[in-house]
């Protein structure tokens, strides 16, 4: 009887020792086939279009994977097998941006890839200064769903005839320098990319820079598409308040993979939030701003829309139905580097004088920056940088973040590091460049188009446009208003409400009824 018992326990014995084993070896096997999904990739948030669309995989696959998904590369999971070269039929709504730039590769191409991932299809790139340059907007070319636009003589002549510069709404902007001229040049590329959307079948156009990224908050998915999908259809525009940056170092290099704490737009504050740290938030800057405070916005394309300024868009035939968005925005990246004080000087030929700075800049702050880089030393303009635009108090940026003034916004930061560390953009511009010309060209290419430009016509300007369509005998009356015009004036870069524009004491601490 003992024998038997001992017996029944050395075969219970060696089935519990057999059984985990084979087990093992079972999931072992089946891993190793792709019989069991990754757990990781199972349950890690996707962004929009992920392993959906067709065409070649950002990541290629590899039989050593690590079973857990995790990679002994830099990596970022929410990449795994996103797919780039989709036609623009598999998204729904169709998004286009469009943009007037002379920013170089460094900057376009984390822009261009950051909003192809929250879902945009189609960009319409108006180039010139460096974007412009060959060895720029070569790579620009090959991205699918991309399309540069040069500043030819062919352009401006054509834009000269346009609508906009044969009507009033704009015309105040005309015939000045700097800023002026840049805000005249975008709304006469909006008025040109309507019609080069509406061709393409898209749905949704927006007017950004490259110093600005779309964040779509309050969506499932960090998804501009499906945020935009769910406007009401009666909805012609949907405005984005903008938030500001607040660089917290001066030796900012990268500012879209760097820069992780924003100041919030007066409409996403409560009233008495905003003007209760309104001086502290202001740090002794003209206003609660460095630069613009009313948003960008996205269009619905359809007949009669026309642009209404960098900022908004109208229609020709009705007022249009705005809706404004409660969380979603745009990162505006402002000054983030200490080179942009200088880069702002070197592009305006004013005078560094109060009353000259008018006629150059709309707002207050560009114009007080611009005298700085213009008359201080390096010493006093990095100074200046320090005191005015870094946010080196750790104890007010403690206080402003707790209520609510500043805030922390890291998915743009980690989406374009891990579309850097994946080597999208490398392999983009090496590709581009084995396509075109060889390196000695390539070079001599981008030398002859530099000198070039310094003896043709490369740059619009509006007087240029002025001159143009004035020599041809019309009869417009040039940059006359009319007091009965039924056109809505251009919105110009408003800043935010200051402590002037309410009635402080009313707002702040008057009895409720």
């Amino acid at each position: 009887m003992a024998s038997s018992v001992q017996s029944f326990g050395s075969r219970l014995l060696l089935l519990l020792t057999v059984l985990p084993l084979t087990l093992a070896v079972f999931a072992f096997v089946l891993q190793w086939r792709g019989g069991l999904n990754d757990p990781v990739t199972r349950w890690s948030p996707e962004f929009p279009g992920m392993a959906s669309l067709p065409g070649p995989v950002l990541h290629a696959s590899s039989d050593c994977a690590d079973p857990l998904g995790r990679s002994h590369s830099p990596s970022f999971p929410y990449f795994r097998d996103w797919k780039f070269d989709f036609s623009p039929s598999d998204l729904t709504p169709k998004i286009c941006i469009q943009t007037s730039t002379s920013a170089g590769l460094e900057q376009t191409l984390p822009w261009i890839f950051y909003h192809k991932v929250i879902g945009v299809s189609n960009f319409l790139l108006f180039v010139e200064g460096k974007a412009a340059f060959p060895n720029v907007y070569k790579v620009l070319e090959t991205i699918p769903g991309v399309k540069v636009i040069h500043r030819t003589r062919e352009l401006e002549e054509q834009q000269a005839k346009s609508r906009i510069w044969n009507e009033t709404w704009l015309s105040s902007f005309f015939y000045k320098p700097c800023n002026y001229e840049l805000f005249v040049k975008q709304s006469l590329n909006m008025e040109m990319a309507i019609i080069m959307a509406r061709e393409a079948g898209m749905d949704w156009i927006i007017h950004l820079d490259t110093d600005e990224l779309i964040y779509p908050a309050g969506t499932r998915e960090y998804s501009l598409r499906h945020l935009l999908s769910e406007v009401p259809g009666d909805a012609d525009m949907v405005v984005f308040p903008n938030y500001e940056s607040s660089v917290e170092r001066d030796d900012v290099k990268e500012p879209f993979s760097e820069v992780s704490m924003f100041k919030k737009n007066y409409d996403h504050l409560p009233k008495e939030v905003y003007f209760g740290n309104y001086r502290d938030a202001t740090r002794g800057n003209p206003n609660y701003f460095l630069t613009y405070g009313n948003g960008k916005s996205a269009a619905r394309i359809q007949d009669h829309l026309r642009p209404n300024g960098a900022h908004r868009w109208h229609n020709y035939m009705k007022t249009p139905n705005e809706v404004k968005l409660e969380e979603a925005a745009i990162l505006h990246y402002t000054y983030p580097k200490f080179s942009d004080l200088t880069s702002r000087r070197d592009r305006c030929g004013c005078k560094p004088t109060k009353e000259d700075v008018k006629r150059c800049f709309m707002l207050e702050f560009d114009r007080a920056a611009f005298i700085i880089a213009s008359t201080a030393t390096q010493n006093e303009m990095l100074s200046w940088y320090r005191e005015r635009i870094v946010w080196t108090d750790k104890a007010l940026n403690l206080k402003l973040l707790r209520k609510g003034i500043l805030t922390r916004i890291y998915a743009p930061m980690v989406i374009i590091q891990g579309l850097r560390e994946s080597g999208v953009f490398s392999s983009l511009i090496a590709s581009a460049e084995q396509a075109t010309l060889s390196k000695d060209q390539f070079l001599l290419s981008v030398e002859s188009s530099n000198s070039s430009r310094e003896t043709t016509s490369g740059t619009i300007t509006s007087r240029k446009i002025g001159k143009l369509y004035d020599s041809q005998a019309t009869a417009r009356k040039v940059l006359e208003f009319t007091g009965n015009t039924s056109h809505t004036l251009a919105v110009a870069p408003l800043s935010p409400p200051g402590l002037d524009d309410f009635s402080f004491e009313t707002e702040m601490f008057s009895e409720p009824q």
